[in-house]
């Protein structure tokens, strides 16, 4: 497998859905993981192209953008976030 990417293309408030949440673009991946991971995720997903994008949303007191430390050093918390959503969907990769 290659090295998965993940990146944050947007977070905030949906008025639409009223609530927070966070966008991720997924690349990097084949087809056959593509659909692994759209079968595996519960969370509102859609493949466009050899992207994968999967929406999070988040109660306002779970929402990761919301806390202090995010304030503090917003790039480096960002990377963080993506690291953590990495590791989720490597995890969910295995089988």
């Amino acid at each position: 497998m290659n090295e998965i990417k993940v990146k944050i293309l947007e977070n905030g408030f949906s008025d639409e859905d009223k609530s927070y949440y966070v966008t991720y673009q997924v690349t990097n991946l084949d087809r056959d993981n593509l659909n692994k991971l759209i079968k595996r995720l519960e969370d509102p997903s859609e493949i466009r192209g050899d992207h994968l994008y999967i929406t999070i949303y988040f109660e306002e007191k779970f929402y990761p953008f919301k806390s202090e430390e995010s304030k503090i050093n917003p790039q480096d918390f960002l990377a963080r976030e993506e690291l953590e959503m990495t590791a989720y969907l490597i995890d969910l990769l295995k089988d």
